[in-house]
C-alpha cells in the first residue's frame, strides 16, 4: 500500500480545528541573553520519570540557541497576555521590556506566565519538518490563576466553560 499524499493546506485546515494551548520556551544563550520561542505543540509525557515534550519547526532560528544551552523553561500563557505572545514570536528582541526573572536553575521565567515548568533536555529526536524535544522537569509551579491562551484556527482565544 502506497503512502496517500495530504495536501498541505488540508492539512492545516483539518488540524487547525484541534485548539492547542500556547506556551513561550526560554533559555539563556551562550552570552546570558534570554532566547525564546512561541509554540503550540507543547504536551505532557511522561510521570515516571517526569517528560514534556514540544516540536521546534527546524527551520527557527531560537531553537538552536536553546537547545545549546541544554534545558529550557515552557512558561504557559494566559489569554490576557496576547500582546506578549505576538512581540514574542516576532523577529529582532523580542525581549525588549518584557518582564522576566531568572531562576535558580538559570533559566528565564515569564512574570505572570499561569504555569512554569523547568527542564534539561532529556532526547532530541528528528520528526519530519521539525524536532520533537523531551525535557526532564526539573522544577515546576503555578505563580497565578488564569484563563490559558488557545490556539484555534489561526487565532488566539481563551477557554470558555459550559453551561
Amino acid at each position: 500500500m502506497s503512502e496517500a499524499t495530504i495536501d498541505p493546506a488540508m492539512f492545516r485546515q483539518v488540524l487547525g480545528a484541534y485548539p492547542t494551548g500556547v506556551v513561550v520556551i526560554t533559555a539563556l544563550d551562550e552570552e546570558d541573553a534570554p532566547a525564546g520561542m512561541v509554540v503550540g505543540t507543547f504536551t505532557s509525557v511522561s510521570l515516571d520519570p517526569p517528560l514534556v515534550g514540544f516540536l521546534p519547526d527546524k527551520s527557527s532560528t531560537s531553537w538552536p540557541r536553546i537547545e545549546k544551552a541544554g534545558r529550557f523553561c515552557v512558561n504557559v500563557l494566559g489569554s490576557d497576555q496576547q500582546q506578549l505572545c505576538r512581540q514574542l514570536a516576532g523577529k529582532g528582541d523580542k525581549f525588549a521590556g518584557v518582564d522576566l526573572t531568572v531562576s535558580d536553575h538559570g533559566l528565564p521565567v515569564l512574570a505572570d506566565a499561569i504555569a512554569t515548568i523547568e527542564c534539561t533536555i532529556h532526547s532530541v529526536t528528528e520528526a519530519g519538518d521539525h524536532w520533537f524535544v523531551l525535557g526532564q522537569v526539573l522544577r515546576m509551579e503555578t505563580p497565578r490563576e488564569g484563563d490559558p491562551m488557545l490556539f484555534h484556527r489561526g487565532r488566539y482565544g481563551g477557554f470558555a466553560e459550559l453551561g
